[in-house]
């Protein structure tokens, strides 16, 4: 493509050929803008309870204030819904942990089978018995993409952050009953599959090096558009560049910290390392967001450990596993404030990871204002192990769909309820329950 001129197949060719995918941008009117933009579901899992006293908001449903745990998503907070008095009711075999984990977003009893917890009284199992909400809606909207005539991208996004082996306390997501679907935890391969898919080392570098060049070209030509884009897709367009270059960057190994294994220009960090996990887990956040808002997937969850996660916060200054804390007695001072730092780093990665999906715009809102973005844990208190009161939290409104800005107390229901009502609101009316049939309807109050 010459300089000084523009073309749009050109473009979109150089782009597709350096692996990147391109938003929607009005004033360059290279598609017609969609009437309605997609639905999209996220969800986001810690391990190992909370401390209610600081994660329980003050005030009421409508006027509320964030406690220390929740205080870092001030900013996001009229795109929020604080869920309490929601638990897991399903029984059947497993401890606390196991029955937490398999039913968090299956809202299925756990299959019997020869897996032990750490309860010498439970039964043994296996895995959980139901889809997880997730991959339900995977395959709703991809029913619904085949019934219209449309492709979609990735079915679904399963990633991972340091999910040590395969058993129940490590899987929340499900095909169906007793298939478990694994998270990658390698975003170093998540990003090959994103940008190209190429296993093989040698092609991958050359293809790193061939996106670089295109990707440079396709950069220096911007120039030739910006008589035809307005102000705000200029500054659009470029950040997302400026992203795709950020991670591929990031990832090659020239943004490395003191904290990284091997601080070598090329070399990948060890992803199981656990002084890694904060680097990991943004990496991870920041090709999900970009997976969701280029439209690649529109179903994604991102799991921080597993159940009984005991990684060890060394970059908070807490020298004892997460795991361990968490069965102290509440007169352990320095447990409780130890806890309540992990929870509040947590809820800095969930702002993190909002933040990312507001600044995609979309149409006249964002694509958070379209997505659900769904946090949950496997249990309400660690050293009780009990499952009622799960520190539910809620950003977006799924397309207006749900009332955002609230803080809501449903007193002690089923957490069922909340998964068909985000069946509901990804468009799927005509689901009535989901996982244990005794508990059918939605919440009618997050709508409003």
């Amino acid at each position: 493509m010459k300089r000084g001129t523009f073309s749009r197949r050109e473009l979109l060719k150089g782009l597709g050929a350096a692996g990147i995918f391109l938003p929607f941008f009005p004033s360059l009117n290279l598609a017609a803008e969609p009437k309605v933009f997609p639905k999209r579901l996220i969800l986001f899992f810690s391990a190992n309870g909370t401390i209610p006293d600081q994660w329980i908001p003050t005030g009421d449903e409508n006027n509320f204030q964030f406690k220390r745990i929740l205080k870092p998503l001030d900013a996001y907070k009229q795109k929020i819904m604080v869920l309490r008095g929601l638990g897991l009711k399903s029984k059947g075999p497993g401890d606390g942990h196991q029955q937490g984990m398999g039913q968090l977003f299956t809202g299925s009893e756990l299959l019997p089978g020869d897996t032990k917890g750490g309860c010498d009284t439970c039964a043994p199992v296996s895995w959980a018995g139901n889809a997880s909400i997730d991959q339900h809606v995977a395959d709703y909207f991809l029913k619904q993409a085949q019934a219209e005539g449309r492709k979609i991208g990735l079915r679904s996004l399963e990633l991972g952050v340091q999910v040590r082996n395969s058993n129940v306390w490590t899987r929340m997501c499900y095909r169906g009953p007793g298939l478990p679907v694994p998270p990658k935890n390698d975003p170093y391969q998540v990003f090959n599959e994103l940008f190209g898919g190429v296993k093989d080392k040698l092609k991958l570098e050359a293809l790193r090096i061939q996106r670089k060049s295109v990707l440079d070209n396709v950069i220096a030509d911007l120039d030739a558009l910006k008589n035809e884009m307005n102000g705000k897709d200029r500054v659009r367009l470029e950040e997302h560049l400026f992203n795709v270059r950020d991670i591929e960057r990031r990832l090659d190994g020239s943004d490395l910290t003191a904290s990284c294994e091997a601080p070598v220009q090329g070399k990948a960090i060890n992803v199981m390392d656990e002084k890694n996990f904060p680097t990991i887990g943004k990496l991870q956040m920041d090709m999900l967001a970009m997976a969701i808002c280029c439209n690649v997937t529109q179903v994604a969850s991102l799991q921080w450990s597993a159940s009984v996660s005991n990684v060890v916060f060394s970059w908070l200054g807490i020298g004892t596993g997460h795991h361990s804390f968490s069965h102290e007695g509440d007169s352990n001072a320095n447990a409780v404030e130890s806890l309540i730092k992990i929870n509040e780093w947590y809820a800095k990665q969930y702002a993190y990871l909002i933040d990312k999906l507001e600044k995609c715009q979309e149409g006249t809102g964002t694509v958070l204002d379209n997505s659900f973005v769904l946090w949950g844990n496997e249990l309400g208190k660690g050293n009780s192990h009990t499952r009622n009161n799960i520190p539910f939290v809620g950003a977006g409104s799924a397309g207006g769909y749900f009332k955002t800005g609230r803080y809501l107390n449903f007193g002690d229901k089923a957490h069922n309820y909340l998964l068909t009502s985000i069946c509901h609101a990804m468009g799927d009316a005509s689901q009535n329950t989901f996982g244990e049939q005794d508990y059918k309807g939605a919440l009618g109050k997050m709508t409003g």
